[in-house]
């Protein structure tokens, strides 16, 4: 495919944009069901789906070699982790917020556990983009009239985001030790979804309901199929900082859409932090080439 011959940079921003539908699309099914039982279900439909398009016998023999089944119990608890989370995260905080909170904690723990595991050290573009983003993320949290912050719920959305950034840098772990990540990532999410599945008895109540039905289908099918299948893709060609900062399209896509499907109004710090988040994203996507080539995912690639 033609990201395969150009870089990682075009599919996990587009999984990104994807990812930043999630919380807008919760808050407007209006649904009563427990954030927790919604992501449950997100996970085994979107795992399952996964698994049965991209799973091969021969890639999913590779998930139990030696020095790769602690790696992918630790994803599949992260995975676990950031979904349960980042729904609940969004059910008290709001979607621009939540979103904002969870990914702003990502490229700072992607980076950190990169240089941590291998060494790695972030570009210059890379620092400057963080520091566009964390800037913008700041400008975010400022309070106004129509923006109440919930201590829990973005302690959860902190929880949410190093996650995810644990996510990511242990996916350049496993192809490093030869694991199939095209068959990690569907495994992950699908045994995510069973070791949280128990909520699902515990939280039963508005899942049957249609509006929450078309909400999992597309948490499912749209945003976790779709997007990991993209961010799988890409991920493996760049490092693992710049894909943390790419992902901060996610609160991004939030936030606009909380402004024009949600009626939210942010006040303007809130519009500054936005523009300070894209301007974040062009600097870390310069020079796409160089930089894909620095890094070890790239290189084992």
């Amino acid at each position: 495919m033609g990201w395969r011959r150009t870089g990682g940079e075009v599919p996990v921003l587009l999984a990104a944009l994807l990812w930043g539908t999630v919380g807008p699309a919760q808050l407007l099914s209006g649904t009563t069901a427990s954030p927790v039982s919604v992501g449950a279900c997100r996970m085994l439909l979107g795992g399952l789906l996964l698994a049965l398009f991209t799973v091969r016998g021969a890639g999913l023999r590779t998930l139990w070699a030696p020095g790769v089944r602690r790696l992918m119990l630790l994803s599949i608890l992260v995975t676990a982790a950031f979904q349960a989370c980042f729904l609940e995260a969004v059910d008290r905080c709001g979607a621009a917020l939540a979103t904002a909170v969870t990914f702003g904690t990502v490229p700072a723990v992607s980076g950190w556990c990169a240089h941590r595991t291998t060494g790695e050290r972030p570009g210059r573009s890379w620092w400057w983009g963080t520091a566009c983003a964390v800037g913008g993320i700041a400008l975010l949290l400022v309070p106004g009239r129509t923006v109440r912050a919930d201590v829990p719920g973005v302690l959860l959305g902190i929880v949410a985001g190093a996650s995810f950034g644990v996510y990511i840098a242990l996916t350049g772990q496993l192809a490093r030790r030869g694991a199939d990540t095209a068959a990690a990532a569907p495994m992950s999410v699908l045994c995510a979804g069973v070791l949280v599945s128990p909520w699902i008895a515990a939280a039963p109540g508005g899942l049957a309901s249609p509006r929450t039905l078309v909400l999992v289908c597309w948490l499912g099918i749209g945003t976790t199929a779709l997007g990991y299948w993209l961010f799988t893709g890409g991920v493996g060609r760049i490092d693992a900082a710049t894909a943390g900062t790419l992902s901060l399209a996610e609160p991004l896509v939030a936030t606009v859409l909380g402004v024009a499907l949600l009626g939210e109004r942010p006040p303007a710090p809130a519009v500054c932090g936005a523009a300070l988040l894209l301007t974040g994203l062009v600097v870390v996507s310069v020079t796409p080439g160089r930089r894909s080539a620095r890094g070890p995912l790239a290189q084992r690639s």
